[in-house]
């Protein structure tokens, strides 16, 4: 596995990268091929939400002119533009009694807003 390091510009510590990109959990995996259709699930980073970006999931095929990344796990492709922000991420699919959801646990992410649904790096 390669390696490179990175600057958090929050602390300006250096740290290790892990260029493996995007981890799913076998829940994660099975939700998305089960919502998928046989398309591919895609992930991006967009600027917006009170702490900085927010997690942007779609289908592939609507976003035609998007080059993907080649995919993870036969189901999900993600934005090359959000790489550097989601580097060495898991995803897992929780249940709880509220409800269900894709969680994202970015170890590139030095805080999130309150309601979890943006965060900074």
């Amino acid at each position: 596995m390669e390696c490179c390091f990175g600057v958090s510009v929050a602390s300006g510590k250096s740290f290790e990268l892990n260029t493996g990109m995007v981890t799913l959990t076998e829940r994660a995996r099975d939700y998305l091929k089960s919502v998928s259709d046989g398309d591919y699930v895609s992930l991006g980073v967009k600027g917006g939400g009170c702490s900085g970006f927010t997690y942007v999931w779609d289908f592939a095929k609507n976003w035609p002119n998007v080059k993907w990344s080649d995919p993870i796990d036969n189901v999900l492709v993600v934005d090359p533009m959000a790489e550097l922000y989601i580097l060495d991420s898991v995803i897992d699919y929780v249940e709880e009694l509220g409800g269900s959801f894709l969680s994202i646990k970015n170890p590139m992410q030095t805080s999130s807003c309150g309601c979890g649904e943006s965060f900074s790096v």
